[in-house]
């Protein structure tokens, strides 16, 4: 398919819910709390560096190298994890996809 052909958005660079509060603990996990629907999640700190690289700019390869970079001893399932991750998040609101010009 070409990039023209297109009929979704972008599903490679996941993009935080602009609502979406994510609150930092003492201990390095977070809570991520949407106010339109009063759903918090709670996250681990390998979570909290994952949704801070959901911006639009990162595709999953991309945060996955830079999660490997900053912790140590990162596990070989990681990837299957961030994906699991991040598909909680979108089945919950919590973030998107930003839709092309030639996708509206």
């Amino acid at each position: 398919m070409r990039e023209g052909d297109r009929v979704m958005g972008d599903k490679t660079k996941p993009i935080a819910n602009p609502l979406v509060v994510l609150r930092e603990e003492f201990d390095d996990w977070a809570i991520l709390f949407n106010p339109d629907t009063a759903d918090a999640v709670g996250i681990n700190p390998v979570g909290v560096a994952v949704w801070k690289l959901i911006d639009g700019h990162h595709n999953l390869e991309e945060i996955l190298a830079k999660i490997k970079k900053h912790f140590s001893e990162v596990p070989n399932s990681i990837i299957e994890d961030i994906k699991t991750f991040v598909k909680n998040l979108e089945e919950r609101g919590l973030i998107g996809y930003e839709l092309k010009s030639s996708d509206k």
